[in-house]
């Protein structure tokens, strides 16, 4: 990644740059790498990573009854086969 210092900005600039980061809830520098890909013809960040919310409906929506079920059928993944996990001569590879 390359830092590109840019020198001369007005206030005004700067000013409504904070603001419309702000806005769009991003960092300033985040705001600007987005209007510079634009400005040279490229998709923003923003547009090429897709946030996703199909599932926000179910956090904190269990019971602890049922958190405690959960976590209690996942226990088995808790347990490392050290027969797995051994070490190995990696000499001969």
């Amino acid at each position: 990644m390359k830092t590109i210092s840019i020198r001369g900005l007005d206030e005004e600039t700067a000013a409504k740059l904070k603001d419309e980061a702000k806005r769009k809830n991003l960092s300033v520098n985040a705001l600007v790498l987005d209007l510079v890909r634009r400005g040279i013809g490229l998709k923003p960040a923003s547009e090429r990573r897709r946030v996703y919310h199909d599932l926000d409906h179910l956090a904190g929506s269990w019971s602890q009854e049922e958190a405690a079920q959960f976590l209690e059928s996942i226990q088995c993944f808790e347990e490392v086969d050290k027969e797995l996990w051994r070490e190995t001569d990696t000499s001969r590879y």
